[in-house]
C-alpha cells in the first residue's frame, strides 16, 4: 500500500428485519468506521447479495428474520460466502442456539442489545480470524440448569402482546381488567425470564426466539 493511502474498508452484509435497528447500526458503522455496509431485509435478498455482489469480509444474519429458518439459513450462508465468515445477530440465544450454530460453523454471535461498540469488537475479532461469543452467553452455554425462556405464562404472553402493540401499562389494566400492580409484577416477570433490559427489549428478543 503507497504511504498516505487510506486502508481498504471491509466489506461488511448486514441482514435483518428490524429497520431501525438495521438502520441504526449501518449508519454508525459506515460514519464512524472502517466498513462498507450493504443491508437487506429477508434472508433471500441477503442470499441475492452475496451470490450476485462482489465478496463480503464478514455476513452478519438476524437469526429469526424471514426467509432464515435458522440453522438452515446460516449453513446456506456459509455455502455461498465461500469461507468467508458468517456470523449470527440476535435479540437473544438459547444454549441450544449457541450450540447449533457453533456447530454449523458460525464465526460468532452478536447480541443485538450489546450495542454499536461491541458490534464493532465483534467485528473485528471476527475479521482477525477469530470466533466471537458475549461473555455472558458463554456463562449460559455452560450452565445446564439457566433458566429456559420458554417458560412464560399464558398471562405474561397475553401482557407480552399487548406490550408489542405499543400499550402502556395503565391501557393494559383497561383492557385485560387487571390492578395496576398486577400487570407490572407480569412486566417485571416475563423481563426477567426473557432476560431483557425494559419492555421493548422483550418483545426484540421474543420476536427473535419466534415467540409472537
Amino acid at each position: 500500500m503507497d504511504r498516505g493511502q487510506a486502508p481498504a474498508k471491509a466489506r461488511l452484509l448486514l441482514a435483518d428485519d428490524h429497520e431501525m435497528l438495521l438502520e441504526m447500526f449501518a449508519l454508525y458503522l459506515r460514519k464512524n468506521h472502517a466498513f462498507t455496509v450493504e443491508t437487506a431485509r429477508t434472508f433471500d435478498e441477503a442470499a441475492q447479495k452475496l451470490q450476485t455482489e462482489d465478496p463480503f469480509d464478514v455476513t452478519l444474519l438476524d437469526w429469526n428474520m424471514p426467509g432464515m429458518h435458522g440453522v438452515t439459513g446460516l449453513k446456506r450462508a456459509l455455502q455461498l460466502t465461500g469461507g468467508r465468515p458468517v456470523g449470527i445477530i440476535t435479540g437473544e440465544a438459547l444454549p441450544k442456539v449457541i450450540d447449533e450454530t457453533v456447530a454449523a460453523g458460525a464465526a460468532g454471535i452478536v447480541l443485538k442489545s450489546s450495542g454499536v461498540r461491541s458490534l464493532v469488537n465483534a467485528l473485528n475479532l471476527i475479521l482477525s480470524g477469530e470466533r466471537y461469543l458475549p461473555f455472558d452467553l458463554v456463562m449460559r452455554r455452560a450452565d445446564p440448569n439457566e433458566e429456559s425462556n420458554d417458560t412464560l405464562t399464558k398471562r405474561e404472553m397475553l401482557i407480552l402482546t399487548e406490550i408489542a402493540k405499543g400499550k402502556r401499562n395503565k391501557e393494559i389494566c383497561s383492557d385485560l381488567q387487571l390492578a395496576l400492580p398486577t400487570v407490572k409484577m407480569y412486566v417485571s416477570s416475563l423481563c426477567r425470564k426473557l432476560g431483557a433490559k425494559n419492555r421493548l427489549h422483550a418483545t426484540v428478543i421474543a420476536r427473535d426466539l419466534g415467540l409472537m
